[in-house]
């Protein structure tokens, strides 16, 4: 296996390299059998903090009507009170740091990544997002990170590592190994402009190839993947781990699934079993997992998620909030903060214009799973924004929603937060047939993905996921034409092909309006005078 230059850790081959020196002198010299045998059962207490699919959330933000929650600065004080009480402690973040809040998307994570060297991450994997951007930006990031950006199975098309695949981490008495892993999902998911050089191997293939390779020269083997966690076994990290004997640990991300315990699965020998843990999103919590290592194998684990200041609404009589914590309130560390407050504090001038108000809260918990007004909302605003041109009526994915709308004033900032991805609004000429095989594909997309789709006025279809069908599809109260041509608007990466649709690169007409999404919410929040009132009207149903 070919690997490319380990940038950030030289100094832990070094030490792996004198260990294995110092092994050899050892034997030669003849140490004893008993001294062996009392260093191989000796148990090992190692520490793994992890964070997944923090999305670009760099400093303190409100999560709906509940202010001030999560951040780096408090998360960098909590990773300081637990390294000061154990001895060894690892730090791995599975993925997805880019494309969330505006302070990090208008600096392409640049906040983000100085928190994370202010903490000292020891590793991260490339989640999806992290092609958000071009591949050189991703290089600039790396570039600007203290800890490596794993990924054992992205490859460019002359067959090289994008980035480092593992590192050895050196403890007293024993090494633990850390692979990356990137969800093959991505060639889907991902930005059309931005993959297209890149290769994704299939997951199972690599990690059989690496870790019969890690398991020899380390004591503990963590896959840190940007996998996902699903129903199926078939699928994600589930998959990973009854497939591929000797991980001891996945840290996973992907599917901002809450795991207050870790999975435990059965390895394919049956004589191994794997841990799996995942930590919400948006750093609302610290994850922590302690394992006890004892000849090679985790002896017994203790897992916990630690709120960063999350807290608990309570509505009074008179109907007055309160937001008592969950837990102890962390204080935010004052050096970080200073060196984020003036990312914030830029921000905060561009976008601070108040453009509406919301008489309710936009929830997006649920837009991967049914409509929602949020995804109404967006969709209706496309398709006004291009109405000169008359469309029957617009699609948006729900992947394109990235957070939901509190209620009370709404400003630039929360428009940008809630649709943070550079995507234009386009308009695209089918065929009846076209719009057949449009729904056809709608059909077969399972809740709680990305592509699942949000449509305005003028659609109505039900959805059944049982067959894997949509019917009733009526466009503007007909049913579908096939010798009829539609005008559908929808997002820049779904006319490019992405999240599957691939079908939409196939059309007989487009316009790119070169408008981005958000933009044209904020014209269309203007348009309605800026009253916004959460309503889902009931375009998308669901067969019994």
């Amino acid at each position: 296996m070919t690997l490319p230059s380990f940038r950030n850790h030289k100094k832990t081959l070094q030490i792996g390299l004198l260990a294995i020196i110092i092994l050899a002198f050892s034997n030669a010299t003849g140490a004893s059998p008993h001294n062996d045998a009392s260093k191989a059962s000796q148990t090992h207490h190692l520490t793994v903090l992890f964070t997944n699919d923090a999305h670009g959330h760099p400093v303190k933000f409100s999560n709906l009507s509940v202010p001030d929650v999560g951040g780096l600065p408090a998360r960098a004080t909590l990773v300081k009170e637990i390294r000061n009480t154990n001895e060894n402690v690892l730090l791995l973040d599975a993925g997805d740091l880019n494309t969330g809040q505006s302070v990090s998307n208008f600096f392409e994570a640049e906040p983000d990544i100085i928190g994370y060297n202010f903490m000292g991450y020891d590793a991260m994997v490339l989640g999806n997002h992290e092609f958000d951007h071009p591949v050189d930006v991703l290089k600039e990031q790396m570039n600007l990170a203290k800890f490596p950006f794993l990924s054992a199975n992205v490859k460019t098309r002359q067959g090289d590592h994008l980035t480092i695949p593992y590192i050895i981490k050196q403890f007293k008495g024993f090494k633990v190994a850390i692979f990356g892993l990137t969800t093959t999902e991505t060639k889907v998911t991902g930005n059309p402009d931005h993959i297209k050089d890149l290769i994704f191997e299939d997951e199972i293939k690599v990690a059989k190839q690496l870790v019969p390779y890690l398991r020899k020269r380390a004591d503990v083997v963590i896959a840190l993947t940007h996998l996902g966690i699903y129903e199926s076994m078939n699928r994600g990290s589930k998959r990973l781990a009854s497939r591929v004997a000797g991980i001891d640990l996945i840290v996973d991300g992907n599917t901002d699934t809450k795991l207050e315990t870790p999975l435990i699965i059965p390895g394919p020998d049956s004589k191994h079993q794997t841990l799996i843990v995942q930590a919400w999103h948006w750093g609302l919590v610290l994850g922590r997992i302690d394992l006890w290592v004892q000849d090679k194998k985790v002896a017994r684990f203790d897992m916990e998620l630690i709120p960063i200041n999350l807290k608990r609404v309570v509505r009074a009589s008179n109907g007055q909030k309160t937001f008592p914590y969950m837990r102890k309130p962390i204080k935010e560390d004052p050096q970080l903060l200073a060196l984020l407050q003036p990312y914030a504090d830029k921000v905060d001038r561009l976008l601070d214009e108040t453009i509406g108000y919301a008489e309710g809260v936009f929830e997006n918990d649920h837009g991967r799973y049914r409509e929602t007004a949020l995804g109404d909302l967006v969709a209706d605003s496309m398709r006004w924004y291009l109405r000169r041109f008359n469309p029957d009526f617009a699609l948006t994915n729900s992947g394109a929603i990235r957070t939901g709308i509190p209620e009370g004033p709404v400003t630039r900032e929360s428009v940008y937060n809630s649709l943070p991805f550079d995507s234009s609004v386009v308009i695209l000429k089918l065929t009846g047939a076209q719009i057949e095989t449009l729904f056809d594909f709608i059909g077969t997309i399972k809740p709680g993905e990305g592509a699942f789709p949000q449509v305005s006025g003028g659609i109505r279809f039900t959805m059944n996921p049982k067959k894997k069908t949509c019917e009733n599809i009526l466009i503007n109260g007909q049913p579908i034409d096939p010798n009829k041509s539609y005008s559908i608007v929808t997002n820049s990466y779904l006319a490019k092909g992405g999240d599957g649709y691939t079908f939409l690169t196939q059309t007989i007409d487009r316009f790119d309006s070169s408008i981005f999404q958000r933009d044209a919410l904020i014209a269309y929040i203007e348009h309605l005078g800026g009253k916004l009132v959460p309503k889902v009207n009931g375009r998308i149903q669901f067969a019994p």
